[in-house]
């Protein structure tokens, strides 16, 4: 027998509006602190059950609750996901998301969205990466963010400061979208074609190509380094062999998603500066695919019904992720 009060109808209502007009806003902050967009949904969807709870009449702020619940449990979150990279085999990427219906991902603006940033920023302990995202992609206030992460204003800019400074260090300055897409689909066309010398000339001389697929059916352990590795591996014939590449719009930037009998096998994007293509990222796994395939729909579907009650109701189970690569075994590009 269920003994537990049950809210009004109208006061549900509210609070399902409340909730469904800041969702964007709360799966950004998480995203952007964890990587994925599988890991995101479950702490949006743990919010949801604990917004339910909780005695609203007593918030002031709704969105500043919302806020601050999404960014301790993404904390919380990303301290255990960092245990459990220790064990992942060959490089991490972050999981991609699709961001042609919602560019910015609920930011105010398009900060720490690039797949490589991302990459970066899981450098940072999950305190800096929450407290960088929040400034710098949603613009809250240091008093804000301290109340947020239960920490005084003035440490809030020491870490901050400290991160901005570390990811300067590591990060170098984007080209703009359109020089991002012409090298992406120089890429491409070179790679198809096997054209190693146009390929060495996109590059950076200390250009990187990192595969994720977590030592799955050959793909690569370690980063595959020069100009000329990179290029030779990327034109190995059976890499393309009955692919069919689709341009996509992947974390504010154009990314490739290859399909083999229609089906989406490989995800590829870079990351470029003046001086070339610096970072080329391939990701394999079937579930970072079939996460970034799901995050198409994630905006139109996200409230479940038009009154946003059916998928906030009962939590996601966080499944254990598995993964694997659609290319063939021994693979130079996943193997070297």
């Amino acid at each position: 027998m269920d003994l537990e009060p049950r809210p009004p109808a109208g006061d549900l209502e509210e609070a399902v509006s409340v909730f469904v007009g800041h969702r964007g806003r709360l799966f950004g902050i998480a995203y952007r602190v964890l990587g994925s967009v599988v890991e995101a949904e479950d702490v949006v969807q743990e919010v949801w059950l604990r917004w339910q709870k909780t005695d609203r009449s007593a918030v002031v702020s709704p969105v500043a609750f919302l806020s601050s619940t999404t960014t301790r449990l993404a904390i919380n979150v990303a301290q255990s996901a960092r245990v459990r990279r220790e064990t992942y085999i060959g490089p991490w990427l972050p999981e991609p998301i699709d961001t042609s219906s919602d560019p910015e991902v609920g930011a105010q603006r398009a900060e720490a969205l690039e797949l490589a940033l991302l990459l970066v920023l899981e450098k940072l302990s999950p305190v800096e990466r929450a407290a960088y995202v929040l400034r710098e992609a949603f613009d809250y206030g240091y008093p804000e963010i301290a109340d947020m992460l239960h920490i005084s204003p003035v440490y809030v800019r020491k870490i901050v400061s400290r991160a901005r400074k570390h990811l300067s260090d590591e990060q170098r300055e984007s080209v703009d979208a359109g020089e991002h897409r012409r090298l992406l689909n120089a890429f491409v066309s070179a790679a198809r074609t096997g054209d190693v010398a146009s390929l060495e000339a996109l590059l950076a001389p200390d250009a990187t190509s990192l595969s994720d697929g977590n030592g799955l059916r050959a793909c690569a352990r370690i980063p595959v380094l020069g100009r000329a590795r990179i290029a030779k591996l990327a034109t190995y014939s059976r890499l393309w062999r009955d692919a069919e590449p689709r341009l996509v719009d992947a974390n504010g930037r154009m990314g490739v998603m290859c399909y083999r009998d229609g089906e989406p096998a490989t995800f590829l994007t870079v990351a470029a500066s003046k001086e070339g293509i610096h970072k080329v990222m391939w990701v394999f796994a079937p579930s970072k695919i079939a996460a970034f395939l799901a995050s198409r729909s994630r905006g139109a579907t996200a409230s479940g019904r038009p009154d946003g009650t059916a998928a906030m109701t009962q939590p996601r189970r966080l499944t254990s992720h598995g993964h694997g690569c659609h290319t063939s075994p021994g693979c130079p590009v996943m193997s070297a």
